[in-house]
Formats: C-alpha cells, structure tokens, sequence
C-alpha cells in the first residue's frame, strides 16, 4: 500500500503540490490526469524521492519514506524522453538496474531478455537506442523499469512523444504488460482525459497542484463534483452555458428553452450553469452556429461554432471539413447535461443511459 498524506511542495509563492492525500494499492493502474503543469510530475518525483517537500507524508507498507533517499526507494519510473544508454545495447541498457543492484551478469541478462521479449523486442536485443525507432526505444524504457519487479511503477505521460497510431497501439499493450504485475502499484500521468478513462483502474484529477478529485473513471465521467473537475476530464472543452431558471424552464437564448424531460424542470428558480460535452451535440437539427475553427485530432473532428450569444464546441467522430464562416446545423443532447450551481459545486449528474 502507497499512502500519501498532506503533501505540501511551493516554489516562488505558487503551488507545486497543495495538500495531497490519496491511497493506492497494489494491483492497480491509476491514471493521473490534469494540463502541463497541473503538478502530476512533481507528485512522481515526491513519491521517488527526487523531489523535497515542504510537508507531508510518504509511506510505503506503512513505512515513513522521509529518511530513506531515492536510491533505497523501491520505485521504478518511466519518463516522457526516451532515457537510454546510447552505449549500450537494448538488452545491456535493460540489464543495468540489476548489474548494478549486483546481480551477476549472465542472470541479469537473461532477465532482461525476457522482458525485452515481452515488450516485443526480442529479435532486437543487440540493438543501440540509435539503431530504435522512438517507439521501441520507449519499449526499452518500460522494460528496464518493468525488469527491477519494483512494487511502485511510476510512468510520466510516457507515450507522449509518440505519433497517435503508436500511442493507440502502446497503452492496449500498456494493459495487457501491467495485468501481470498483481503485486504493483502503477500511476500512469497523462494530460488526456480519454486515456486516463480507458487505462484507469482510477483516476486522480489534479489541478494547479491540488487533487480535485479520485475514483472509478465512468463514476467520475458521470459526475464529476465541481466545474473545474469536469473541465480537467474533458477534452474538446466543456461548454459551460449559464442560464436562469423560472418555473421549472430557463431561456438559453440562440439555444433556445430548455425545460420539459430534462433536469431543469426539477430546479427550483434560480441561477445555474449547464454543462454539455461536445460529444452532445451532434449534426443536424434546428439550430445553427456560424464555422469559427475546425480541428482534425485522429479519426474525430472538432468544430467550433458562433450563435450569436454562445460559442460552442461540437464533436464527429469521423473526419469532415467544415469551411469557416459556413453554418452548420445541430442539435443538443440536453439530457446529458450536467448541472452545476453558483458555486460550482454538480447538482445532477449524467443521466443513466444519456447520448454518448
């Protein structure tokens, strides 16, 4: 068990770590999301020792880790470059940890090899890094920290510098390489929402620091607790559309009423804020908004549009070119929405069986 309690890092008056509390245990992948420079490295580094803290706690087994320097840490850690030895050969480069732990030469190879086969990179072992593709030099990354058999396998958006096929392609195989670890605690950092979804176990939001939120992903997909939660779990952004309730129904203006057979009409009058994911709205409807900006990420297309009163994002999932200054028709899932208070803070959730 992995317990961290109250860590506290500052650096030039801003917040690196705020408080952090969280409980992993073994047997898990928990996927830790939030934007470049949401504090999700520095959390790893705390955790590996490689990084001071200014308060707080990291226990291992129920052992304090204060006094114990990264080096007696029993952690192993996968960063976003590909750190090789370019010296040595694949098979020598994943055998070191061992060698150096004093293991004899001809065990530690042979151990290597194993996992260097389990990464797919069994006819490659005598290979340098300048002979790999990025791809299977991060293979040889992840077999180098898989092959020290830590319980803590700490991984840094370690696919990030990879094209999108090959990240599609690394995080199933991700899965299948970490079901076998049953005794390790793995935190994987990402600042994607869909992949943190896909690969957690359990997923940890972190915002400007602090940890927003922790638990089952389609829980947290469901209802996330407060605006900023649901902004970190989604990507397309959010849209966020305010909007003042009478009488069970409130005018959203170029969006028209919402009311009838949806959550507004159980509110009582007041002042709220719809969120609606861009995988909500789909082509086709009533309502138009002008072209602003179209984006191709993969396979889906993301499409911003001006109503006049509200700028929108919508999602395809499927690959089209929309021309800016043209007008595309669509219409919202209202039922899906999530609504949040003055505050912040959701009042209802996605509904069960909502759009998308």
């Amino acid at each position: 068990m992995l317990e961290l309690e109250e860590l506290e890092r500052s650096e030039n008056g801003t917040c690196i770590l705020g408080g952090v509390t969280a409980r992993f245990a073994p047997g898990k992948l928990y996927a830790v999301l939030g934007r470049t420079g949401a504090g999700k490295t520095s959390l790893m580094k705390a955790i590996a020792g490689m990084q001071a803290l200014d308060g707080g706690t990291v226990r291992h087994n129920g052992e304090d880790w204060a006094k114990r320097p990264p080096w007696k840490r029993a952690v192993a850690m996968v960063y976003q470059q590909f750190i090789n030895y370019p010296h040595l050969s694949a098979l020598d480069n994943v055998a070191f940890p061992l060698v150096r732990r004093g293991l004899r030469r001809r065990e530690a190879r042979e151990r290597a090899r194993r996992e260097l086969e389990r990464v797919g990179l069994g006819s490659m072992v005598d290979r340098r890094p300048s002979q790999l593709s990025g791809g299977q030099q991060q293979r040889v990354a992840i077999a180098r920290a898989l092959v020290k058999d830590a319980p803590i396998l700490l991984l840094d958006e370690p696919f990030v510098n990879l094209d999108y096929k090959l990240r599609e392609q690394f995080r199933e195989e991700l899965v299948g390489l970490l079901g076998a670890e049953t005794g390790t605690v793995a935190l994987y950092a990402t600042t994607e929402p869909r992949e943190a979804l896909q690969l957690g176990d359990e997923v940890l939001l972190f915002h400007e620091g602090r940890l927003l939120e922790q638990g089952e992903p389609r829980a947290l997909f469901a209802a996330p607790s407060t605006v900023e939660a649901a902004r970190v779990l989604s990507d397309p952004p959010m849209n966020l559309l305010p909007i003042e309730v009478r009488a069970g129904a409130g005018n959203l203006g170029s969006l028209g009423a919402v009311g009838e057979g949806t959550r507004i009409a159980e509110l009582p009058d007041g002042r709220y804020h719809l969120g609606l994911r861009a995988g909500d709205l789909t082509v086709g409807g009533e309502l138009s908004g002008e072209v602003v900006l179209t984006e191709v990420s993969g396979s889906e297309t993301i499409t911003h549009l001006d109503t006049g009163d509200h700028e929108l994002v919508l999602q395809e999932k499927s690959v089209v070119r929309h021309e800016v200054g043209t007008r595309v028709h669509f219409q919202p899932h209202w039922e899906a929405a999530l609504v949040f208070g003055e505050d912040g803070r959701l009042l209802h959730g996605r509904r069960e069986g909502g759009h998308g």
